[in-house]
């Protein structure tokens, strides 16, 4: 049988791994990445064949693992996270028509709004939105939509990519615009390294947020209106209250 399974490994620990996602990489023939997912992956599968591409060859990376598929080995297309959410589930699935006689599976991971949010507390409780702050593929405009808007409406709201050596001030920007329709004192958070050595998190005011340097390693989360930060066992927590009477 010719399978590509597209498996989101979570946020870079083994023991975030979901049990679907072990045993596809441990069945499987050969796994293809990008370079630092690979790195992560190499120490737990250490029998498998591995293939990568550098970031920006996205598309290539599908053909590879499209081409070891039609060769009848069971290939594995790793993505940090999870692989729907800014993964490669979505350019596999485009690709896919093109090889007709592969069939494709995908198994979820756990994204960054959920690993991170889970190392702030519970942050993300109410409704809410995720965002890049990524212009690679999205115009700046439009992602200024969307924060203008989510904003706007009081979600909660986690940012992805929000800064990079090229994007440097992106996350100020995201910040001011917050600042339209937010409180400077809105509880936000920060999670670096999620899952991964020097892991750090942060609880600090919008305020404080807008002159703070993130990184492409860096989750982002802005509180609604009724956000509140908990001091429990010496730690700083974000709580988005639900409305639980309590």
């Amino acid at each position: 049988m010719k399978k590509l399974t597209v498996v989101g490994m979570g946020p870079g620990e083994y023991e975030s791994m979901t049990l679907r996602a072990v045993k596809a990489l441990n069945t499987c023939d050969v796994i293809v990445g990008y370079t630092v997912y690979v790195d992560l992956a190499k120490p737990h599968f250490p029998d498998k064949e591995f293939l990568t591409t550098p970031m920006k060859r996205e598309i290539e990376r599908c053909e590879m693992a499209f081409a070891e598929a039609e060769k009848g080995r069971s290939a594995v297309m790793i993505c940090s996270g999870d692989a729907g959410i800014y993964g490669m589930a979505g350019p596999i699935l485009e690709l896919g028509e093109k090889h007709p006689e592969v069939e494709i599976e995908v198994i979820p991971g756990i994204t960054a709004a959920l690993s991170g949010g889970a190392v702030l507390g519970a942050p993300l409780m109410h409704d809410f939105a995720v965002i890049s702050l990524s212009d690679l593929l999205t115009p700046w405009e439009t992602i200024e939509n969307r924060l203008d808007a989510a904003a706007k409406t009081d979600f909660s709201i986690c940012l992805y990519n929000p800064s990079s050596r090229k994007r440097a001030d992106y996350l100020k920007r995201a910040c001011e615009i917050f600042l339209r329709y937010k409180s400077a004192d809105t509880v936000c958070g920060i999670v670096k390294n999620i899952g991964r050595d020097g892991g750090t998190k942060k609880v600090m005011t919008l305020a404080e947020l807008k002159d703070y340097e993130a990184d492409m390693f860096t989750t982002v989360f802005i509180g609604n209106s009724r956000t509140e930060k908990s001091v429990l066992g010496g730690q700083n927590w974000m709580v988005t209250p639900r409305g639980y009477r309590i």
